[in-house]
């Protein structure tokens, strides 16, 4: 018991520490860049996936494939909703100019 705890303890800090660092900086972030920096990190979230393929590896339990399914499944959402915000968002920035050589050259 004396070995779990400063480890509990410490894994605590460490994630109470990012969480706070985490609101910091992005409640610094102008409301016109949260959108485009919110798609890129959840892109990100790839790591997610790399780490259930890791877990997954080393699971044994019925309860550890339960919980390995939903991180994929979720990591997976995250990931695909990540590059379907991103187009959405390039696709406001295009300009009607090239839209319409796209339609002259197809002719």
């Amino acid at each position: 018991m004396q070995v779990i705890m400063p480890n509990l303890v410490i894994a605590l800090t460490l994630f109470v520490l990012a969480l706070l660092i985490g609101i910091e900086v992005i409640g610094k972030v102008p409301a016109t860049l949260h959108t485009p920096l919110m798609s890129g990190a959840n892109s990100i979230h790839g790591i997610v996936i790399v780490g259930v393929v890791i877990v997954a590896a080393h699971a044994t339990s019925t309860l550890s494939y339960v919980f390995i399914f939903l991180a994929a499944v979720l990591g997976t959402m995250n990931v695909v909703g990540g590059y379907v915000v991103t187009d959405r968002m390039l696709e406001m920035f295009k300009s009607d100019k090239s839209d319409a050589k796209k339609k002259e050259s197809s002719k």
